[in-house]
């Protein structure tokens, strides 16, 4: 078969390092009867050691020469959907309300990519993707620390987080010009701190880190008053950056 040229257009980065491959495998620890989505299949680095312990696989792919390839090998298994995955309808997979998804994603698409995806967090038992390493930093990060921010909160809102282990560029075809990362995601099947209205708190984490540099107390007034803020135990001069996502809902909730 004729060598694969990647394209840019699709920041198109194939993993080969079969240490790093057979590593998140083990993490997926994939079952035979799961139902399993993978993001960008690729040349099927993932995808073909998948489907040694699935019965079935579903690909998410939008480069028609990778479809291509992968028709090639017409395996019963191996269901594949010519589709932008950032205009899929992941829930149509849903198999008894649950699935897992797994990818390299592309990593000029991943964050919105991640964002389409929560919005079916409730029927997605976990994630594992390989991002670019600054950020599953951003998305793994505790308040307080410089990495900390509006990404940070909102995915920690709607999944358990855990940067898994790092992926140096010498293991993929090109290597990118960033190192690379596991990440794991586990959306919340029960939320100990429920926002009432999850676009609000999506506008208030997004106002609140609109400047970093700035406090509550300038960044969030046209929306919440000190004395409103001074009462639910939350310092006005304190930063974003500080803020528990905790804290970040009780501010939505409050807001009317």
């Amino acid at each position: 078969m004729q060598k694969y040229k990647t394209k840019k257009r699709f920041g198109q980065h194939f993993l080969h390092d079969q240490g790093v491959i057979k590593k998140l495998i083990y993490e997926i620890n994939p079952q035979t009867n799961d139902n399993i989505v993978e993001i960008g299949p690729g040349l099927g680095a993932l995808t073909f050691p998948l489907l040694e312990a699935l019965s079935t696989l579903h690909v998410v792919e939008i480069d028609r020469d990778v479809i291509a390839r992968l028709k090639l090998k017409n395996l019963a298994s191996l269901q594949i959907h010519e589709q932008d995955a950032l205009a899929f309808e992941f829930e149509q997979l849903a198999k008894d309300a649950v699935f897992r998804v797994v990818g390299n994603l592309p990593y000029n698409i991943s964050t919105p990519l991640i964002f389409h995806l929560l919005e079916s967090a409730s029927q997605i038992s976990d994630m594992h993707f390989m991002l670019q390493n600054e950020v599953v930093e951003r998305i793994t990060a505790k308040p307080g620390s410089k990495t900390y921010g509006r990404l940070s909160v909102m995915v920690q809102y709607y999944c358990e987080t855990e940067y898994l282990f790092f992926v140096g560029p010498e293991s993929f075809s090109p290597p990118p010009k960033v190192d690379s990362a596991i990440l794991r995601l586990i959306p919340r099947k029960v939320f100990e701190h429920k926002a009432d209205d999850e676009k609000k708190l999506a506008s208030v984490v997004a106002q609140a880190f609109s400047m970093r540099r700035k406090t509550l107390r300038n960044n969030l007034k046209k929306l919440i008053s000190n004395e409103a803020i001074e009462h639910l135990n939350i310092d006005p001069s304190a930063r974003a950056e500080t803020l528990t996502v905790e804290d970040f809902v009780k501010l939505s909730n409050t807001i009317q």
